[in-house]
């Protein structure tokens, strides 16, 4: 291990990569541990009660959720899959030349047929 310290050098091009995961494990680790030193005590009902969505979770099993809500949900998610697709292809849009170029225009295309069938069905009005 000591060999391995003393062989790392300045000039290294990692170092600087070791250098800013060592920092940061560093002030990760201690901003917990200052949290739990500094930080207020006391336990409050309200502030570790859970929240989701707005809705208090304890209810009967018997209420009734919208099917638009999980709809709505989805084709988040499905969008969200196109932006995080499109990412790569910005980065290696010179090197794929005209067929990436097509390629993602179809893969757009469908995703905007997707979208226009989801809106005149209605799918993304919220009553």
């Amino acid at each position: 291990m000591l060999n391995f310290v003393s062989s790392i050098q300045f000039s290294d091009p990692y170092f600087s990569v070791l250098l800013l995961l060592v920092i940061a494990l560093a002030m990760s680790v201690g901003f917990v541990f200052l949290s739990q030193a500094l930080g207020p005590k006391r336990y409050d009902r309200v502030k570790y009660s859970v929240y989701e969505c707005g809705v208090d979770p304890i209810t009967p099993a018997a209420v009734r959720i919208s099917v638009k809500f999980y709809l709505i949900a989805l084709l988040f998610i499905l969008f969200d899959l196109e932006a995080a697709f499109l990412y790569p292809w910005a980065v290696l849009f010179r090197q794929l030349g005209w067929f990436g170029f097509i390629e993602m225009g179809i893969f757009i295309l469908i995703l905007l047929a997707g979208l226009v069938y989801a809106w005149k069905k209605g799918a993304l009005d919220w009553q």
